[in-house]
């Protein structure tokens, strides 16, 4: 009988972890990534009573409590934050500390420093791979995300133009056709190139003239010059996929830039930009890949875990890419706070690498994953543990009032 007050206690301590468990998933219903724990009874080992081979047993009561993490998928909601990003699937972001511990996450709030670094919401260095020299490499082991905060982009002189267009088949005889694009030098200054296209005197044949203004160089360049030939189809037929394209070299820009030379791509694959059909003389594109000097204007994480940077002139490029872990063993992982979990001496060893492959999940941009707390289960379950500690409570009052019938045995 008496020791009937050792198990009812052991079992108000469970029951009380458990509540404890239940009261913290509460707590955490709208924190981001957060995985609910779950509490795991297991009872001590029985004691056999008289001298029977086990036909009568007491247990001693219920064993420590242990809270087991349940990696269940949350929702992936949208969030605002265009540095934001949701898991859905297996995997964690890597983190780092300040003091250089690598930790866990599945908290996708990400915001830049100002020194251009990306951090979690409470401070953690993101791990992932940047991009250098132009070239982005994910083979390497990662590293903190630094982007180009303040610096300005180099430009990036023009090698190629290009104009997709139709010259009018029933053009008299010494009609013209002019388009005029930008251009840029090795210092980022535009210069306009302008391109005339003249009806010849012989059918299904344009004369082209490509020049740049003489107050642009010290020393005004002659125009290249040369003719389109078309076929009977109206399909370009001179010059050829395989020619080389017309060609202006500028020298001697007045603003001490770089020589310029500038390729007039006639070509898109094997198909002729440039057309002669018996319809009015008009431009349906026009392009060069050139582009000024320019400044980080904003920075985005897109899907796949892409780190997407946005210049003043327009131009878009990846220059990052998030880390992903995956874990075999998630519910070995030790919480540590702040959203981040470490690895404990069962965990399993991280494979690191990008989003989407090698068993890893998904990251999506512009995301949150929501907190897998379910309240209706936490309340059922608090009931539960509520019922247990009265039911545990009251055998420790009944045992109570039997130890003092007990001791009244003898007056």
């Amino acid at each position: 009988m008496f020791r009937s007050f050792s198990t009812a206690l052991s079992a108000l301590n469970a029951f009380s972890t458990g509540v404890d468990v239940v009261g913290n998933n509460l707590a955490n219903v709208n924190t981001t990534g957060y995985k609910t724990s779950t509490v795991a009874f297991h009872d001590l080992v029985t004691q056999s009573m008289g001298a029977g081979f086990g036909e009568t047993q007491a247990g001693f009561g219920v064993g420590r409590t242990t809270a087991i993490r349940q990696f269940a998928q949350g929702a992936v909601q949208s969030s605002s934050g265009p540095l934001d990003v949701g898991i859905q699937g297996d995997g964690f972001l890597v983190v780092k500390t300040d003091q250089n511990a690598t930790l866990y996450t599945r908290d996708g709030h990400i915001n830049v420093d100002s020194s251009g670094t990306l951090r979690t919401a409470l401070g953690d260095r993101i791990q992932g791979w940047m991009e250098v020299d132009g070239k982005l490499t994910t083979t390497g082991p990662a590293s903190d995300m630094i982007v180009p905060v303040g610096v300005v982009r180099p430009p990036l002189p023009t090698k190629t133009f290009s104009i997709d267009a139709n010259l009018n088949s029933t053009a008299p005889e010494g009609t013209t056709f002019t388009k005029s694009l930008e251009v840029y030098d090795s210092l980022g200054a535009a210069h306009v190139v302008t391109v005339t296209l003249t009806r010849s005197a012989e059918v299904n044949k344009w004369d082209y003239s490509i020049s740049i203004p003489d107050e642009d160089v010290e020393t005004p360049i002659d125009p290249v010059e040369g003719t389109l030939v078309f076929n009977a189809d109206g399909k370009l037929e001179e010059p050829t996929v395989d020619d080389d394209a017309p060609t202006l070299e500028i020298d001697g820009l007045i603003n001490g830039a770089s020589p310029l030379t500038l390729s007039w791509s006639l070509f898109n694959g094997t198909t002729a930009r440039i057309t002669q059909f018996a319809q009015a003389s008009a431009i349906s594109a026009n392009a060069q890949d050139g582009l000024p000097a320019a400044q980080l204007i904003r920075v985005g994480i897109v899907d796949g875990g892409l780190v997407l940077a946005q210049y003043s002139n327009g131009e878009q490029s990846v220059i990052g890419q998030l880390a992903m872990a995956s874990i075999r063993n998630p519910e070995s992982l030790i919480a540590v706070g702040t959203n981040n979990y470490q690895l404990s001496a069962h965990t399993a060893l991280p494979a690191i690498g990008v989003a989407g492959t090698g068993g890893r999940g998904k990251i999506i941009g512009g995301s949150l994953e929501s907190s897998t707390v379910d309240i209706a289960r936490e309340f059922t379950d608090l009931i539960v543990l509520q019922r247990g500690y009265q039911a545990n409570a009251k055998v420790i009052t009944t045992v109570d009032e039997m130890s003092q019938d007990t001791l009244n045995l003898k007056r």
